[in-house]
């Protein structure tokens, strides 16, 4: 099959031919239709995960159509279309027997546990745990961008911030997982602020419920903004880029008893961001991570799609062939577009 491989941690990759996949007893094999770009990979390409060995395929936000089943696999058959969590569990931990998959203590993610979707077929693992069947009516484009940035933003959103309609709820950075967090937020009823520097992406947030918006680069009182327009802080608040300044805003600009929840990846050199603990004790917040979303909650989210509360169409930006996925994925960290891009042509 194509797929893009890189040999070396941030070193161009190169489109390559390699061995097609073979699905496990539990497992399936999947003929990507689509993948999204996302910050995640660039996280993988730089050497940011000690999960990855080389050589390696990225890619973790997919959708396809089931292409090869094992022995072991019973509620899938091949011609199906499904999407899948970027995080799957394995179904035999206290975790995952819990219903806590995105957790889960053996984790697989594709893109950085195995080879991913920045190919014609990827790999997937207990299938009958983590397949979600893609109803007919989701294009494959807009589903690949559901497994990582939208499900995460629908968990951080609904199952950890525990958003109410009537809360106020603060978005720190707006690409993919801000504005997918901003539309869930306002869909269930709160009153969004969202917070960028770019304005293109500000207006798209307005567009998307955003009440207030706030260029964090035209201001030194981010904060403090917050606070002043909602006359005491937001209930719920979440850091959707994953750098230290909109960590430590998130936080800061939290009512009495709110909740930070942590969604951008905080890797590297941001991996120990500064908190305002003071504040934290004092006004006794919750900080909160946000991993992905098991399987058995994207039934939630995908009836809000269906339904027409919820719109993820209009978060997919560019569709890309895969030879232009590696230009794309080297300046992930450079320049973010407006809305996912995604890999839609082989």
């Amino acid at each position: 099959m194509k797929a893009v491989l890189y040999e070396t941690f941030a070193q161009a990759p190169t489109v390559a031919t390699v061995p097609d996949p073979v699905p496990e007893p539990h497992g399936v094999v999947l003929k990507v239709e689509a993948t999204g770009v996302c910050r995640s990979d660039w996280h993988g390409w730089m050497g940011h995960d000690p999960d990855i060995t080389l050589p390696h395929v990225p890619g973790h936000e997919l959708a396809g159509t089931v292409q090869a089943i094992g022995k072991d696999v019973k509620n899938w058959k091949v011609g199906d279309r499904v999407t899948v969590p970027f995080v799957g569990g394995c179904g035999s931990c206290p975790e995952c027997h819990a219903g806590h998959q995105q957790v889960c203590e053996s984790q697989f993610q594709p893109g950085f546990t195995h080879w991913g979707s920045f190919a014609e077929y990827v790999g997937i693992h207990h299938a009958d745990l983590n397949l979600v069947a893609l109803p007919d009516s989701i294009a494959f484009a807009t589903a690949a961008s559901l497994g990582c940035r939208f499900a995460t933003s629908f968990r951080a959103v609904v199952d950890q911030g525990k958003t109410s309609a009537g809360q106020w709820v603060a978005v720190h950075g707006c690409g993919g997982v801000g504005l997918s967090a901003i539309m869930i937020a306002n869909a269930v009823g709160a009153n969004v602020i969202a917070v960028d520097i770019a304005d293109d992406k500000l207006a798209l947030a307005a567009d998307f419920g955003a009440v207030k918006t706030i260029n964090a680069a035209k201001s030194d009182r981010i904060a403090e903004e917050v606070i002043e327009a909602t006359r005491g802080g937001v209930h719920v608040s979440l850091d959707a880029l994953g750098h230290p300044t909109t960590c430590f805003n998130s936080v800061s600009n939290l009512r009495k008893r709110g909740k930070h929840v942590q969604v951008g990846l905080m890797l590297a050199d941001h991996a120990q961001p500064q908190i305002p603990m003071a504040k934290v004790i004092a006004d006794e917040l919750e900080i909160l991570g946000s991993h992905g979303m098991q399987a058995h909650r994207y039934g939630a989210m995908l009836d809000m799609v269906l339904s027409g509360k919820l719109a993820p169409d209009q978060l997919v930006g560019e569709q890309i062939s895969l030879e232009a996925s590696v230009q794309v994925l080297m300046d992930m960290d450079k320049f973010q577009s407006v809305g996912a891009t995604v890999v839609t042509r082989f």
